[in-house]
């Protein structure tokens, strides 16, 4: 191997000072030696707890080995979806055997440093918690509150992607997720959430329930209308969430065969936010956003909100983490006080 690639792997230069095979460091370290031939090949990006095993062996520091920015090979990587730009900050997370890259999104929700960059077909990483991260697509506008909560009490970092139930079921049933949040069930249907699933999945899943919620209409501080018949009855401009959620749903139960005039907003707060700032009218919810924008609201239903992961990750220690918080009185009683939401239920498991 010529001298320009020994100089540029930080782990192959170490070892090869100490006159070390590849087998004898990775029985210092105790890693595979697959793993340190893979790592010196630029193939792999070390886990948080491999790097540290490896400083460790050679008696440095992480950011004395790898360094701050990291260059390394793209041949490996591998996108959950897309990045919107060729520049793109990234977070990482392990699903099966995957690791897979995250374009960083919804900061609000998600206020955790990136794991890396994206540019010019390089990724600088900063540092990894792959394993440690449980990644969840739900609608949830109470989802960053559920994210802060788990990482103070479990020490994992849960990424949540604001998506409708539809659109959530697809990225499990893909494998780009551990958790997908859907909200299908009322009084009315209340099996609605295990059939979707259902119909949706050959394999065994389980439900861990999250909350009931009010889903209804908000509308302008003045805007006085008592009745949802009155408010469908009229011209107005709507903010529609997308086809396959169940907020869309549920505007198009309420309008009818008429279609909505308007425009489509993802996520219950981005409709709050339509109807605040005056570009629309009107829009289905949950009270959560209502309130917080300051809108008046009316009830259409009560839905309850489940979240949806295969049976085969139920003992993962990131998933046991999850289901130990929701089944937290103090955090029970969180949920029970934030408006609309009902916490009765929390926690509970239901197999599919």
């Amino acid at each position: 191997m010529n001298d320009r690639n020994i100089s540029f792997n930080p782990v192959l230069t170490q070892r090869l000072a100490r006159k070390w095979s590849q087998a004898e460091l990775a029985g210092r370290a105790g890693i595979s030696r697959a793993a340190v031939s893979a790592i010196e090949g630029e193939r792999l990006s070390p886990s948080v707890a491999t790097a540290l095993a490896l400083a460790a062996v050679f008696e440095c520091s992480v950011e004395e080995l790898f360094g701050c920015g990291r260059i390394l090979k793209p041949q490996s990587l591998e996108w959950a979806w897309t990045p919107r730009d060729e520049s793109s900050r990234y977070w990482e997370a392990e699903i099966g055997r995957r690791r897979l890259l995250y374009p960083v999104e919804a900061m609000t929700l998600n206020p955790t440093p990136h794991d890396g960059v994206w540019q010019n077909g390089v990724l600088r990483e900063r540092g990894s918690a792959a394993e440690n991260t449980l990644v969840m697509a739900s609608c949830d506008p109470a989802a960053g509150l559920l994210a802060s909560e788990y990482a103070r009490a479990s020490g994992f970092r849960l990424l949540v992607f604001p998506r409708g139930g539809g659109t959530a079921l697809e990225l499990l049933r893909q494998k780009l997720v551990h958790i997908a949040g859907l909200h299908y069930s009322t009084e009315e249907a209340p099996e609605r959430n295990a059939e979707t699933v259902r119909a949706q999945f050959a394999g065994d899943c389980r439900m861990l329930r999250v909350a009931k919620w009010e889903s209804g209409i908000a509308l302008a501080t003045n805007d006085r209308s008592r009745s949802t018949e009155s408010v469908a009855r009229r011209s107005l401009r709507w903010a529609a969430r997308e086809s396959g959620s169940a907020a869309r749903e549920c505007l198009d139960e309420l309008l009818g065969k008429r279609k909505f005039t308007g425009r489509q907003v993802d996520g219950h707060a981005a409709v709050a936010e339509a109807v605040r700032a005056g570009w629309a009218e009107a829009g289905v919810c949950v009270r959560l956003s209502a309130a917080e924008a300051g809108l008046n609201f009316l009830p259409l239903r009560t839905e309850t909100l489940d979240l949806c992961f295969p049976a085969a990750i139920q003992h993962d220690p990131r998933i046991l983490a999850l289901v130990r918080l929701l089944r937290a009185r103090a955090h029970r009683r969180l949920i029970s006080e934030l408006p609309g939401y009902d916490a009765l239920e929390t926690g509970e498991m239901l197999s599919l």
